[in-house]
């Protein structure tokens, strides 16, 4: 048997050419581009074209890739009755989970067995036009609003806001929001990408393996993490209260929300670029204040601990200072994530294996005899 890592920890599991995530400098690229070179110089659209055709497009295949995202963000019917009639207290992201899976059913090309690459595509393609639409479908639903009508003139993260607010957002929110998006596009061999990339190596379908990845999304340790970033600087409540609030958590062993990183041990390449976007934000909008205990926080853990921001510490002052709810901020992780994880699943599928890593038993090492009942 080989060496055991539990969690998987430095086990090298597959092969990727998509994101490379470089943790002891902190950089991240995207099929060779850094991070900050996509961010100053594409928008999403061009980086979902990056990660499913391989190279950035020249404009022609540019407008003609916009075109077809935007005609297929039209939800069936049958999801649309869904999302109206799911309880209004339910979690955005079971929502989101469950209104995935249903589009699996409406659409005719998905098959299981030997992979259809040019229909996956297809299907993954569709899947990223749609999430989108889902989320603020949801959000516009459960506070008795209709859904805007769906429009194709508008870019992803404009028709996003839009659909979200009942009206188009100014251009700053629509960079800001193009950018963060951008920024979670993919990231390695992260939990959800792996368990997108465990499902569908079984040879199941695409929207099985998006499903299986909003899942682990859903979890606080992945990508609730932003959404715990707001609700601690809320309890904190104002600058002065940062000081004793993170003393109290330190001196108790508890966590701080957006600080520290399975994989970076340095800063994260990600979160200047929101962190300068919370800045504008908060002073554009006269609310200095979350951003202010932001960097406090973020002060006192590289001084005490010698711990960083991560990402979802600036996307969560980012996102609410756009207006968007709380519980929205991972459902929005997800409509980035979406493009990764639908090019790592057609990756995934171009040289299949099946994953099946082993297990260290540690479980009784004699073989025993079942007792009778009555002396158990």
């Amino acid at each position: 048997m080989t060496d055991y890592a539990r969690g998987l920890e430095g086990v090298i599991a597959n092969e990727s050419a998509l994101s490379n995530v470089i943790g002891d400098i902190g950089e991240l690229s995207y099929l060779g581009y850094h991070i900050d070179e996509l961010v100053n110089n594409c928008t999403y659209e061009e980086v979902i074209y990056l990660l499913h055709k391989g190279r950035l497009p020249n404009r022609a295949e540019l407008t003609d890739f916009e075109a077809r995202i935007r005609s297929d963000r039209r939800l069936p019917d049958g999801v649309i009755e869904f999302l109206k009639h799911a309880p209004k207290t339910a979690a955005p992201m079971d929502v989101l989970r469950t209104g995935i899976s249903m589009l699996g059913l409406y659409d005719k090309r998905v098959k299981i067995g030997a992979p259809d690459i040019e229909a996956d595509s297809e299907i993954a393609l569709s899947i990223v036009a749609k999430i989108p639409v889902i989320v603020a479908a949801y959000h516009r639903f459960r506070q008795g609003l209709e859904l805007p009508p769906v429009r194709d003139d508008l870019s992803e993260a404009q028709h996003l806001l839009y659909l979200i607010n009942g009206e188009e957002a100014g251009e700053v929110s629509v960079k800001i929001l193009d950018v963060a998006l951008i920024l979670h596009a993919d990231h390695g061999m992260n939990a959800s990408t792996f368990s997108a990339r465990v499902t569908v190596a079984t040879l199941s379908d695409m929207y099985s393996a998006v499903t299986s990845a909003i899942g682990t999304l859903k979890g606080p340790l992945h990508g609730g993490a932003n959404e715990g970033v707001i609700h601690m600087l809320q309890e904190i409540g104002e600058p002065d209260q940062v000081d004793e609030y993170v003393e109290g958590k330190l001196a108790r062993k508890e966590k701080i929300m957006g600080i520290g990183h399975r994989i970076y041990k340095v800063l994260d390449p990600r979160a200047p670029h929101l962190r300068r976007l919370a800045i504008q934000l908060t002073e554009e909008l006269g609310e200095p204040k979350w951003i202010k205990m932001s960097e406090r926080i973020a002060q006192i853990m590289r001084e005490r601990k010698g711990l960083e921001a991560n990402v979802d510490f600036y996307s969560a002052t980012v996102y609410y200072s756009l207006g968007i709810p709380t519980d929205l901020f991972t459902p929005i992780f997800a409509i980035a994530r979406a493009s990764g994880w639908t090019a790592q699943v057609l990756e995934q599928l171009r040289d299949n294996r099946l994953y099946r890593p082993l297990t260290l038993y540690t479980g009784p090492k004699e073989l025993m005899k079942v007792p009778p009942m009555e002396s158990r």
